[in-house]
């Protein structure tokens, strides 16, 4: 076998498949003088670097847990007039977390305020900044069977420490009072240390009767408006977009 047979099996052999797919365009390189060999290492190990970097955002974004992959470029925001384009997109600078600041998407169902948590939180991913995502009902009912497990400290410490937590779709199932008060631990715990983004259908004044008690869902809201930004959408549902595109054509 020559070395070179040898060189490409140690290339697989590493996993440097940069490097194994672009080996034979820099030997040519080399050979017709026109790279000198330190270049070629250096071209052929940035592809190495670049590809790592690239595995390393996509694991980040996958441990996340989001719904679905959607970012900023994929919102069409000629569809909700009500949104300040600019104000969102300046989230896609992560100045708030920096700050530890929240946002909280506020609106009817199907307007978007998943898909914009979503590429907030991608971008916050990217920058292996930990990220998670999770249904405001699964969350409750996880922080529920931790504390029948007498593990609710570490899951609270767990999720408290995370850079940027997603909490989606706070309203559209009704919070007893153990979920509430379970809630609130946590927010208790982010508040000032790290930041937080809420999607609810419910404005703020609907709270008391979400979470059934008015103290509760009070402490939670303070916690959570102060240092926040608060995005109100009023809008018609994506879900409904072909069909309203479809009559007024027909129109």
């Amino acid at each position: 076998m020559s070395n070179y047979n040898k060189l490409i099996n140690n290339l697989e052999t590493l996993k440097l498949l940069k490097i194994k797919n672009n080996i034979d365009k820099y030997i040519d390189l080399v050979n017709d003088h026109k790279k000198d060999l330190v270049d070629c290492l250096y071209e052929l190990t940035e592809y190495e670097i670049l590809n790592l970097e690239e595995k390393r955002k996509l694991h980040s974004i996958q441990f996340a847990g989001f719904p679905y992959i959607k970012t900023f470029e994929d919102f069409d925001f000629s569809f909700q007039p009500s949104i300040n384009k600019q104000e969102i997109l300046d989230f896609k600078n992560l100045r708030f977390i920096e700050n530890k600041e929240n946002i909280l998407f506020v609106g009817s169902p199907g307007v978007g305020k998943t898909h914009l948590a979503t590429a907030i939180g991608i971008e916050n991913a990217k920058t292996y900044k930990s990220t998670y995502f999770m249904n405001c009902n699964d969350l409750i009912e996880s922080l529920k069977k931790a504390y029948s497990q007498n593990r609710l400290n570490d899951k609270l410490r767990t999720l408290s420490k995370y850079k940027l937590l997603i909490i989606d779709e706070v309203g559209y199932l009704p919070i007893d009072v153990e979920g509430a008060n379970l809630l609130f631990q946590l927010i208790n715990r982010r508040y000032e240390k790290n930041s937080t983004i809420i999607t609810t259908n419910k404005p703020f004044s609907k709270w008391g009767e979400l979470f059934g008690d008015n103290t509760i869902a009070n402490a939670i809201l303070d916690r959570l408006i102060h240092h926040s930004h608060v995005i109100n959408i009023n809008g018609r549902s994506y879900r409904m977009k072909d069909v309203l595109i479809e009559t007024d054509k027909k129109d």
